[in-house]
């Protein structure tokens, strides 16, 4: 129990807030150098597109430290780092083989398709 504890995933507490239209979602930063980079870009605007009807991304004004890591599933409310320079927030769950970045995640994603919408849509983030 104290291992999971010392070595969680997420900065202890640290976490983004992401507007999308007129809905507010709380996001758990991960303990990753991009993940603390990303704050240090904040507040930061992004046009996403989407991408296969499962998720928005969007190239960074910045390349950020990239660890990339088989994910093996991507969850609902995932934001993780593709190659370095592009954010993407997943809205549907599916396995991938891909490798990516850990962001963060969106615990309550209640919500969170339909305020991604279809097509491209302004979304926000700041600490």
């Amino acid at each position: 129990m104290i291992f999971s504890l010392c070595f969680s995933p997420f900065l202890q507490g640290k976490m983004m807030q992401i507007t999308i239209g007129q809905q507010i979602f709380e996001a758990e930063l991960a303990d990753t150098e991009a993940a603390r980079q990303l704050t240090e870009l904040l507040p930061l605007t992004l046009e996403m597109q989407d991408h296969l009807r499962n998720e928005k991304f969007a190239e960074l004004p910045q390349n950020l430290t990239a660890y990339d890591q088989a994910v093996g599933s991507i969850q609902t409310g995932d934001i993780l780092l593709w190659q370095g320079n592009t954010l993407v927030i997943f809205y549907e769950r599916f396995d991938t083989p891909y490798r990516y970045t850990n962001i963060g995640k969106i615990h309550n994603v209640s919500g969170l398709k339909e305020a991604l919408g279809k097509g491209s849509i302004k979304v926000s983030f700041e600490n």
